[in-house]
């Protein structure tokens, strides 16, 4: 049988793939693993959502699951991943869910489980769970049965933690904030306020259906248009579940995680802040960020791509900045996982302190031209073993020497194979990137 785990979680088209049933099982599961490991009091639940319509039902499932097999519930609603991995720790949870699937399209929904302290979950543990659904111990009745409360004050707690750890004040600054119609809608623009900024929000209306539709992360073209007409110093994009952000600077020209991070990089290292003077980021990474990195004295380390691997390496070496070219950023000493809201705080707080445009700050690195093209495929794993795969990354690799790169990857939730090339100009890149997705895409 597949894993049921992927790389964040359980993910699939909702009611179709994610459905109650499976939903329901899960959580119960998992509330059966914790309270096999812990006995000393009943496990404590909290469970949170994006806005889109199927995590109502699915809601719905977890609660009852969890409940059914003796957990109390902490329900807080629509609230951005981030926001849930702190909310666990805040209130002593011993697992937290977020039903969410991030920057999928509305009919996609999944489920991300945290462990006490906010989390991920180890591998172990989630194959745990994953054998206790093949399992029918019996369920508690009476009074072992769990029980439920909302959490009035969520987004507060969240919002007021954010505050607390924002370096500098706002003031002064113009941003857009473009909410994908997610689960940043009210957190967001809220935050971003009591900084001290100016904020002219979008697409943070959201009705269930209109979740990352044309907008957010994934359509920068909206953020873009937006600061042009307004004037502002920067747009932030978020993706539905706010834990990770894109930028835009006052012109306009896209500033992405890569970029992010080397900024928030240097300003933590002129803090003193980043321990060992080291920054952590995945392959994906483009090799301009190492440059600028090594520029600037600061050590780079890569992970596999996924920001639980980014995260295993933080926490293994005890670092204080690490992330994805997607907008994951981390800041392990504030928060357990990336967080879109932290990250533009940040972002926007060394514009604060240091009185310069986004532009000059993002200027530390130059990109190096990198082509990404996402090939729908039958079956990932057949090209993962396709020997005219290997061969075509081979020849390529040689013809680019140092010059470049390529990377192909399968995705972690879709039947896709990432291609990417980086090179010293778009077109090389360009022209070597189409001729290996065309091999990928031929492999049946």
């Amino acid at each position: 049988m597949a894993r049921l785990f992927g790389t964040d979680g359980v993910r699939g088209l909702a009611n179709a793939d994610l459905t109650p049933e499976l939903a329901l099982s899960v959580a119960a599961a998992a509330a059966r693993v914790l309270a096999e490991h812990d006995r000393t009091h009943r496990p404590v639940a909290l469970v949170g959502r994006d806005p889109r319509a199927s995590g109502e039902m699915l809601e719905a499932a977890v609660v009852a699951g969890l409940s059914s097999a003796g957990a109390d519930v902490l329900r807080v609603g629509v609230l951005p991943t981030p926001a849930v991995a702190f909310l666990v720790a805040a209130l002593g949870a011993d697992v937290g869910v977020m039903i969410s699937a991030s920057h999928n399209a509305m009919p996609d929904n999944g489920i991300k489980l945290f462990a006490a302290g906010g989390h991920k979950l180890p591998d172990s543990v989630e194959d745990e769970i994953e054998q206790k659904m093949l399992t029918h111990d019996g369920r508690p009745t009476g009074a072992a049965i769990g029980r439920v409360r909302d959490v009035e004050d969520a987004e507060v707690q969240y919002v007021e933690h954010l505050l607390k750890i924002t370096p500098h004040r706002l003031e002064g600054i113009k941003v857009v904030v473009d909410c994908a119609n997610g689960a940043a809608s009210i957190a967001a623009p809220d935050a971003y306020r009591r900084a001290g900024a100016e904020v002219v929000e979008i697409n943070a209306s959201p009705d269930g259906l209109n979740i990352n539709d044309n907008c957010g992360s994934t359509h920068l073209d909206v953020v873009r248009a937006a600061v042009l007409e307004h004037g502002a110093d920067l747009g932030i994009a978020h993706d539905g579940d706010a834990d990770r952000c894109l930028a835009v600077d006052a012109q306009g020209n896209e500033v992405d995680g890569d970029q992010i991070m080397a900024v928030i990089a240097v300003a933590m290292r002129d803090a003193g802040e980043l321990t060992d003077n080291t920054l952590v980021a995945t392959v994906m990474s483009n090799l301009g960020l190492h440059i600028a990195m090594r520029e600037q004295g600061i050590a780079l380390r890569t992970t596999g791509v996924g920001d639980r691997y980014v995260l295993e390496e933080l926490r293994a070496g005890g670092l204080a900045l690490g992330g994805e070219q997607s907008g994951h950023v981390v800041l392990p000493a504030h928060a357990t996982t990336g967080d879109g809201l932290l990250t533009a705080l940040r972002l926007m707080a060394r514009m604060a302190e240091t009185g310069k445009p986004l532009a000059e700050l993002a200027g530390v690195m130059s990109r190096l031209p990198q082509v990404l093209i996402n090939v729908r495929v039958s079956d990932k794993a057949v090209v993962a073993k396709d020997t005219s795969v290997s061969d075509a990354v081979a020849e390529v690799s040689a013809e680019l020497g140092d010059t470049g790169r390529v990377l192909l990857r399968p995705s972690g939730t879709e039947q896709l194979v990432r291609v990417m090339v980086e090179a010293t100009s778009h077109e090389v890149a360009e022209s070597a990137a189409r001729r290996l997705a065309g091999v990928v895409s031929s492999v049946h």
